[in-house]
């Protein structure tokens, strides 16, 4: 069982229902981290560096065949005479000891995205054709799913930095932050692009897993930044910050169930939840997992029945989180800010 404070648990209890996989993967996620940060001990990491840990590491949803997904993350600037040193020192430690983890490790992705040095203030060039693909991804998944394997008080500044550096646009009253909002979107547009761009780069290898997982985990990921930010109509400006900031540091599923409860529909919330909990529960199986990256095309994923399996819960996910977005509390704001 999650923590009784959690919204998780507490949606739980208000539909008398359990989510399983998410109880144990959170369990797992807490054992592996302490484990890692023991790994760490002796790494000179300086004190205004964390090495940040994404994916379904920050979503505290680790799997047995979960990637290692993590960066070097400076606050700061990038030294001006290209001198890294010791970051990229750390860098390699890093990646020294996590590569011999007696508990596993899975190589990160391989878009360049991971296991590298990032600077927070690169993260903050927003737009424009300094931000790029790799520099959209890194700062999404800083502010919507990463946690610290050390220095927990870095990885929260550099977050309430980013936060502070969307809402310096405009901030108004019970007004959800449009740059916030609109670089959110962007980013879920372009996980949606890249998925055929990567589709068409690899020929169908390995399409049945990611769409299972554009389905439901990416979509998830989505709800849990748009919600709190279309929440903020209910805020005076000065309580966006700390609110976003309050929710961010949650893992998505807490931020999706603390909005289904807020917003006084926990048998829907519970029931999102259950079938996300249900596409993990297949996720952490190793023969469904290579079921579904063997599919290597829509036409391959017919004749799956896992295949068709995930595309019931990915299904029921949608629905139940379009109902929350369009139903009678937060309808009217989804439609003025996030549609047009």
């Amino acid at each position: 069982m999650p923590p009784a404070e959690t919204p998780l648990a507490r949606l739980e209890q208000h539909a008398g229902r359990a989510f399983p996989a998410l109880s144990a993967a959170r369990e797992r996620t807490a054992r592996r981290l302490a484990e890692r940060a023991v790994l760490l001990e002796g790494v000179a990491i300086a004190p205004n560096a964390t090495v940040a840990l994404m994916g379904s590491w920050g979503r505290r949803e680790l799997t047995t065949g979960s990637d290692d997904d993590y960066v070097v993350l400076v606050r700061g600037l990038a030294p001006a005479d290209g001198g890294w040193g010791s970051a990229h020192d750390t860098a390699a430690a890093v990646a020294e000891r996590f590569a011999r983890d007696p508990g596993g490790f899975g190589a990160p992705g391989r878009q360049g995205v991971f296991a590298e040095v990032v600077y927070s203030a690169d993260l903050m060039r927003v737009g424009l054709d300094d931000d790029t693909n790799t520099n959209l991804t890194r700062r999404m998944l800083l502010v919507l799913e990463s946690v610290a394997a050390v220095h927990d008080d870095v990885l929260a500044g550099v977050r309430l930095d980013v936060i502070h550096d969307y809402l310096r646009a405009a901030l108004r009253d019970r007004r959800p932050p449009r740059f916030l909002l609109n670089d959110l979107v962007r980013y879920w547009r372009t996980i949606g692009v890249d998925f055929v761009a990567k589709d068409r780069e690899r020929g169908g290898a390995g399409w049945g897993l990611r769409n299972a997982k554009l389905r439901t985990s990416r979509k998830l990921l989505f709800a849990s930044g748009l919600l709190p930010v279309l929440r903020c109509h209910e805020l005076r400006a000065e309580q966006i910050a700390p609110f976003l900031a309050e929710q961010f540091a949650l893992p998505p599923s807490d931020r999706v169930a603390d909005a289904f409860l807020r917003y006084d529909a926990p048998t829907e919330g519970a029931q999102a939840l259950a079938a996300y909990d249900a596409f993990l529960a297949l996720l952490d199986d190793d023969a469904v997992r290579a079921e579904l990256s063997a599919l290597d095309s829509r036409a391959a994923a017919a004749g799956s029945p896992r295949w068709r399996e995930v595309a019931e819960l990915g299904a029921t996910l949608e629905d139940r989180l379009l109902g929350l977005l369009f139903g009678p509390e937060l309808g009217p704001v989804t439609q003025r800010y996030a549609v047009l």
